[in-house]
């Protein structure tokens, strides 16, 4: 994962990844026979990690609380999912070489957007599934553009700062719709 985040995917080389992991070629050559067998392990341990951040949020928790507090835990996880090497290589790659994945493709945004549809739906049932699924796809999108922006910065500061702006940016939108509370109908079910 150092080797793709330092020199990108093109310029990675199979002897470049042995000589960072401190080990000899042919030890490399045992378990991958090649960049992209390492690049598509790489992107199911992103996979992995992914899916475990999902079903770790626990939503009917996170769906109680206020919406800036909801949406800050929310990006706080993703914050730290990309505070792994392997994922954040992964994000951007997708974005900027997607012919080399094998193994993610756009199904993964879907399920992204279906997460968030979910707890939106959760939050102001009286929205209805369309409404919070096309509520849903705007947050993913225009996250993942902001996300991708903090990724490919070298600057530390610069990359809070972007990070920090997806809230704003997602409490913004989803304030005219989800509001600062629960809806009326989400409260007596809770109760």
């Amino acid at each position: 994962a150092a080797v793709f985040d330092e020199v990108g995917y093109p310029a990675a080389t199979t002897h470049l990844i042995a000589a960072k992991a401190g080990t000899a070629i042919g030890s490399l050559y045992q378990f991958f026979p090649d960049k992209a067998s390492i690049f598509k392990a790489m992107e199911l341990r992103h996979v992995e990690r992914v899916k475990l951040m999902w079903t770790q949020v626990n939503i009917p928790e996170i769906v109680k609380l206020p919406l800036r507090p909801m949406i800050h835990a929310l990006v706080t996880d993703i914050a730290k999912l990309f505070e792994q090497p392997v994922s954040r290589v992964v994000f951007v790659q997708f974005y900027t070489a997607r012919e080399i994945f094998q193994a993610i493709d756009e199904s993964m945004t879907q399920e992204a957007i279906n997460f968030m549809a979910s707890i939106l739906i959760q939050r102001n049932s009286a929205l209805g599934r369309s409404h919070c699924r096309l509520l849903a796809e705007v947050c993913v999108y225009s996250s993942n553009a902001v996300i991708l922006a903090a990724l490919r910065t070298s600057n530390p500061e610069e990359r809070q700062q972007l990070t920090q702006q997806i809230e704003e940016l997602l409490v913004s939108y989803l304030k005219p719709h989800m509001g600062d509370s629960l809806s009326n109908e989400v409260m007596k079910v809770m109760k």
